[in-house]
């Protein structure tokens, strides 16, 4: 006798394909392996973190793509050097006026490209002065991710960045700069607030609420306006003595 489909009622033939289409998903969630964890972008009031990354691997080569791009080296390194380490140097001189940075600290400048930062504070009589980037630049720059500093805990006692921006993980970004700064030890941000920073950053910055809250274990000293190449806002905060 033959299976006459037509006289199937219409209720067990919609059964039958959910059905069908149920078992793969249901296998998906059974036997799918977990991957390891990762930092989850802390988005929240006052910060925003930019979607489009597939992986921290992508974010590494999208941040890679500007450190390696042979034009704006050429640029950072003819065109741009004297100018942006004469107003470095503007900046550095103005912190050791204000006894927030001495010639005796060990400094650090995070995300340093070329090094103008390091240039400057060296300028300035801050002698033991070093820079890190993905890229290093010998003898100014080392090798390093600002999510994982290279470096022993409680190492500097002045870090520098004005790449706060460019963080996929703004509280990794943070806890490190806490774990290599020595107790009492000065970090210096120049951020941009309420403005979009380049296409290159991951996040966007809204008020410096997001930084104090990040900076758990120091205590927030300044917030001045300034002007660092489309930088706008300068926190200063202060590692706190155990």
């Amino acid at each position: 006798m033959k299976f006459d489909q037509s006289t199937t009622p219409k209720f067990l033939r919609y059964f039958t394909l959910s059905l069908f289409c149920c078992i793969p998903i249901l296998f998906y969630v059974t036997f799918q392996v977990t991957p390891p964890k990762k930092p989850v972008p802390v988005s929240g009031l006052g910060i925003r973190i930019r979607p489009g990354y597939a992986s921290y691997e992508s974010y590494i080569e999208r941040q890679l793509n500007k450190t390696l791009n042979p034009k704006l080296r050429e640029i950072w390194t003819t065109r741009d050097w004297d100018r942006k380490i004469n107003v470095f140097s503007t900046f550095f001189s103005e912190l050791v006026d204000s006894e927030l940075l001495t010639r005796q600290s060990r400094a650090l400048c995070i995300g340093a490209r070329v090094g103008q930062e390091v240039e400057a504070l060296r300028r300035v009589g801050v002698a033991d002065s070093i820079g890190m980037d993905l890229v290093p630049c010998p003898p100014l720059v080392v090798k390093g991710d600002f999510h994982h500093q290279p470096f022993e805990d409680e190492s500097f006692d002045f870090e520098f960045s004005n790449v706060f921006d460019h963080a996929l993980y703004p509280e990794k970004f943070v806890e490190e700069i806490q774990r290599t700064l020595r107790p009492g030890g000065v970090c210096v941000l120049h951020v941009a607030v309420s403005r979009r920073a380049d296409k290159y950053s991951a996040n966007d910055l809204f008020s410096v609420d997001p930084l104090v809250r990040l900076f758990n274990g120091s205590d927030l000293v300044r917030v001045r306006k300034v002007d660092g190449f489309g930088l706008d806002t300068e926190v200063v905060f202060r590692k706190r003595v155990r």
